[in-house]
């Protein structure tokens, strides 16, 4: 998974997959147990999706207040894609372009929903604010639920520049004032 992840799908070569599940495995060997590098890669991104990913589903958890929702699935998120021991970034988002070529698009579908599930739990804690009189009522929810989105999608480019965690934490900072412009009754 941190090979297709740090690199994205074409890249990876088989030899460097080979060498990364370790004890010399022969080509006959990882096809008899992977099948495919499309099968194993499809493995890799739902063992992601399983984990990793997750950090984004307190935005579907309606006992957390609106707010507090978004602002834990970027802090979460962010965190997450800081954090050492795996690749710096998101694998959701990086996957993009880890498969450009239209004969391998198949193969970042997953990655696609994903992101889809997030931009939509965004636009739902927003609609939710303006349902529980939190924000004004003629607050964009899609708008602002893209602008938390488009974020979050920046930070794994931002983690793999190396921007630290404490710069994107006061940027989600920033960020959150938003919602805080936004909120009913203020003029």
């Amino acid at each position: 998974m941190h090979l297709f992840w740090e690199q994205g799908y074409e890249v990876t070569s088989l030899s460097q997959l080979k060498a990364g599940i370790g004890g010399g495995i022969s080509s006959p060997s990882f096809y008899a147990a992977f099948g495919s590098k499309e099968a194993l890669y499809a493995e890799a991104v739902q063992c992601y999706l399983d984990t990793y990913a997750r950090v984004t589903d307190c935005l579907w958890d309606d006992d957390l207040a609106p707010r507090a929702a978004v602002e834990l699935a970027l802090r979460r998120s962010t965190k997450m894609q800081c954090e050492p021991g795996h690749p710096k970034g998101c694998m959701v988002t990086l996957g993009t372009m880890s498969a450009p070529s239209p004969a391998h698009a198949h193969l970042t579908q997953p990655l696609a929903a994903s992101r889809a599930r997030t931009l939509q739990g965004f636009v739902r804690c927003v609609e939710r604010g303006v349902t529980a009189g939190e924000l004004d009522e003629r607050t964009n929810a899609r708008a602002m639920g893209i602008a938390f989105n488009s974020f979050l999608l920046g930070v794994a480019v931002s983690a793999r520049d190396g921007v630290k965690l404490a710069v994107l934490n006061a940027a989600i900072a920033t960020l959150m004032s938003l919602w805080d412009a936004a909120r009913a009754g203020k003029t």
